[in-house]
Order: C-alpha cells, then sequence, then structure tokens
C-alpha cells in the first residue's frame, strides 16, 4: 500500500490528472478561488472562517503553502486537477482522516472545489471516479463523506450516481457548529 503522506500519487484518467498542489498552479487557483458562482460551493465548514474566496495572487499563494504545510505535517492531501485538453488546474480536491465525537468520526472528509464552468454532472463525476476507488486504500477508510448543499444540483445528480447518500446526521465543528449537506459513501464489503 502506498504511503499517501509519503509520495501522492498521481491519478488520471482521458480528462483529468490529479496531482499534488504546486506554487505555479497560483494562476490558475487565483480563476478558482476568485470565482464567485464557485465559492458558495465550496466546503468551508470547520476552517476557522475561511471561505476560500480569494482575490489577489498573494492569498492564493499564501492557500497553497499553508495546503504544502498541511501535507507535510500529514494533516491532509490536496491535488490540483489538470483538465488534459487544456493543460490548465480548473479545481482541486483535498482528503483527510477526521477524528472527532460525532457520526463522522473515522471517515475520509472530501472537499472538491470546481470553477464553475466544471460544476456540471459529467465532470464531476469524471473527476470523482479517479479519487474515490483509491481514497479507500489511500487513506485505509470505510467511509468518505463530502458537501453538497441543496442548491449544488449538478453535485448531487453525481454523487447520487456514485452511491453516496444524503446524511441526516450533522457534522459538529471544533467550536460546536453543526454542519449539514454531508453525503456519505460505505465501503461494499
Amino acid at each position: 500500500m502506498v504511503d499517501v503522506y509519503n509520495k501522492c500519487p498521481i491519478l488520471e484518467n482521458d480528462s483529468f490528472l490529479l496531482r499534488f498542489v504546486e506554487i505555479d498552479d497560483t494562476l490558475d487557483m487565483l480563476k478558482i478561488y476568485s470565482d464567485k458562482l464557485a465559492v458558495p460551493l465550496f466546503n468551508s465548514d470547520n476552517c476557522h472562517g475561511d471561505t476560500f474566496h480569494y482575490v489577489t495572487m498573494e492569498q492564493m499563494k499564501d492557500a497553497i503553502l499553508f495546503w504544502i504545510m498541511e501535507y507535510e505535517r500529514k494533516g491532509f492531501v490536496r491535488w490540483s486537477i489538470v483538465d488534459k485538453e487544456k493543460n490548465s488546474v480548473i479545481g482541486t480536491i483535498e482528503l483527510f482522516h477526521r477524528v472527532a465525537k460525532d457520526y463522522f468520526h473515522a471517515c475520509r472528509l472530501l472537499r472538491l472545489d470546481l470553477r464553475s464552468d466544471y460544476e456540471n454532472e459529467t465532470s464531476i463525476l469524471s473527476i470523482l471516479s479517479l479519487i474515490i476507488p483509491q481514497a479507500f486504500e489511500l487513506f485505509s477508510c470505510n467511509k468518505i463523506a463530502t458537501k453538497a448543499k441543496e442548491f449544488a444540483k449538478e453535485r448531487i445528480h453525481a454523487l447520487t450516481k456514485m452511491e453516496f447518500h444524503l446524511s441526516d446526521q450533522s457534522l459538529i465543528g471544533y467550536d460546536k457548529s453543526r454542519y449539514q449537506d454531508y453525503w456519505v459513501l460505505h465501503k461494499m464489503e
């Protein structure tokens, strides 16, 4: 089994490539994180007030440096999502092991941030099909959870096709805030 924190795997299909984030991604990333149509779809739950809306190169660079630091301390892994045809970064995907005293304890939380023009069922399915099967092995888990707000219809369609189910449980934050709209996939035995 690959230690994801020792060597971050590269995953790809015909359309997309997932690889570890890089500082050289800053310009493409700014197009994602300054996209006012995309920001409301991002999962910023339990992120100390960070909404992931960045409008300057410096803000974006600082975020990427933080993501790299978190990887080095084994906090989470964040991949850049590259559109292979356009050779540009169009999103990021993050995975980490969650430790908590709620239903989402010991699950792997997945955060998917996409530029708004990629927020469609086809792109989301293609991207998730790269990471979901690998996530169970890479993170030794039986459950993956991701957020999709009620208005994220394309994302919800993709999650449903991948057999995620809307949880009725709240994710409890570090400050006791309760977060909803989490979709869960259990590993098939």
